[in-house]
């Protein structure tokens, strides 16, 4: 059956053989662009499918054995490089912690060495009232580190506020912007006395300055004195509003000192002058405060007067009144 269909088309399979070398040879002679023989294209084509499946194959192989097989041990090696530097950036950001805390330290540091005349208690806030109307914190230190009532807290940038409850080992301080507290203060450049009250806003106000008295935007508010707890002199804020009001004007003060940011503070136990020339220049003497041991405070003296109007005074006193009758004279005894 083979031998009968091989013999039936033995002429076509020749014919078309013989086909098949003509057009090989034509393709061998004709030549395409850039002198190729266009047999050479062709070659180039039937093989070019072969060749780009073959690389895809060996190429997804390659990945698969560099990121699978070969990379096992790559990716355990950047886990743990991720937990280094994750603990890294832990360790970096307490470094930056104990640098800002000796900064601080530091500063606190700085101003009572620079103020060796006022005996300092260094403290640091341990919590705040969660009352939102209420502007109070807790420091670290008591009764047992001579802390007591009514004794002024203060930063290196200005005042804080004063001492209003005292336990034995910590002490709660009321600040000034509290709506409770009230500092002694005066205007830098005009002298105008005033008190600083809290409002329960962030920032306090300087009450009792008349609509007349001149205010100027960022001028310095300082303590005056006259409340018996701050010294004269410390900074308390600077002016960032003032406005004509009924009887007084409402000047808004910017404390100095970040009561919002509040970390270490020095607790003043004593009132003594915090400046040399601002103590010449308050009230002489001193005198210590029965009810709160260990604050001193200026007495109260009265102001000088003139020596004339002195004598005038004392021949005052010392002449009879003219309406006084002199004493009528004893009666002789019989």
């Amino acid at each position: 059956m083979p031998d009968i269909f091989l013999s039936r088309h033995r002429p076509l399979a020749l014919l078309a053989g013989i086909v098949l070398a003509q057009v090989l040879l034509l393709a061998f002679q004709i030549k395409r662009d850039h002198d190729v023989r266009l047999i050479r294209y062709w070659a180039a084509e039937i093989v070019m499918p072969f060749e780009r499946s073959g690389t895809w194959t060996f190429d997804k192989s390659g990945s698969i054995w560099s990121g699978y097989i070969a990379l096992r041990g790559t990716h355990a090696e950047n886990a743990r490089l991720r937990d280094e530097l994750a603990a890294l950036q832990i360790r970096n950001r307490e470094l930056e912690s104990q640098a800002a805390e000796a900064q601080r330290l530091s500063a606190l540091l700085n101003f009572r060495e620079a103020h060796p005349e006022a005996p300092m208690l260094a403290a640091q806030v341990i919590g705040a009232s969660a009352d939102t109307s209420s502007h109070t914190v807790s420091i670290n230190r008591g009764e047992r580190d001579r802390v007591r009532r009514n004794m002024a807290v203060i930063t290196p940038n200005g005042i804080v506020g004063k001492i209003v409850e005292v336990f034995p080992t910590t002490a709660q301080v009321l600040l000034i912007n509290d709506k409770d507290s009230g500092v002694g203060s005066l205007l830098a450049d005009t002298r105008t006395h005033g008190v600083v009250k809290g409002s329960g806003d962030p920032e306090p106000r300087l009450d009792y300055v008349v609509n007349d008295e001149k205010v100027h935007l960022g001028e310095l508010v300082l303590t005056s004195g006259e409340d018996r707890i701050f010294p004269k002199g410390l900074l308390v804020g600077s002016v960032i509003g003032a406005a004509p009001g009924n009887p007084f004007q409402i000047i808004h003060v910017q404390a100095a000192a970040r009561l919002d940011r509040l970390e270490d503070v020095l607790v003043l136990l004593s009132l003594q002058d915090l400046d040399p020339k601002t103590a010449e220049e308050s009230v002489g003497g001193a005198a210590a405060q029965p009810d709160a041991p260990g604050i001193v405070v200026p007495p109260q003296t009265a102001p000088p007067q003139n020596p004339a109007q002195v004598d005038a005074n004392a021949a005052k006193v010392s002449a009879p009144s003219p309406s006084t009758k002199p004493p009528a004279p004893a009666a002789p005894e019989h």
